[in-house]
């Protein structure tokens, strides 16, 4: 009886441990807001100083912005909370990309903007001009990257 006893007392401690246990940014969802009026936030969880997958995580929010209207909150790794991972991103509370793991931390201009098809984000009227200096655009991120 007393050990019948002892062996319910050992899962009603472990979830008390875990609730006490600190929620880190990825396990939490993002740092900050998830919705600004009613549209999810994209939020960026950039490193100190932003490396190289945090500056693609960037240009890929820059070109998003362009087609969609989504608010953007980029935030350094050092103000996102205990245990945060970067680079991260997240769409509202879902996670999609994270350092060591879901794609590395890093994110492609189709993977968010499928995302943002499915949930049906709204369109600006009109493209944004860094579609028309797309060419200059990719010429000055392969002078930057071939810098030794």
């Amino acid at each position: 009886m007393r050990l019948a006893k002892d062996l319910l007392a050992i899962p009603m401690l472990l979830a008390l441990l875990g609730a006490l246990a600190p929620i880190t940014a990825s396990a939490g969802g993002p740092p900050g807001p998830v919705e600004i009026n009613g549209q999810k936030v994209l939020t960026l969880v950039n490193r100190e100083p932003p490396g190289v997958r945090c500056n693609n995580n960037i240009q890929v929010a820059a070109e998003l912005s362009n087609i969609y209207k989504i608010p953007v909150v980029v935030i350094p790794q050092g103000l996102a909370g205990p245990g945060a991972k970067a680079p991260a991103v997240y769409y509202g509370n879902d996670l999609i990309a994270e350092d060591g793991g879901a794609h590395n931390g890093m994110v492609s201009y189709t993977m968010v903007g499928d995302v943002l098809e499915i949930e049906d984000a709204k369109k600006h009227q009109q493209k944004g001009r860094l579609f028309e200096v797309k060419q200059e655009h990719d010429s000055l991120k392969t002078a930057i990257k071939t810098v030794k």
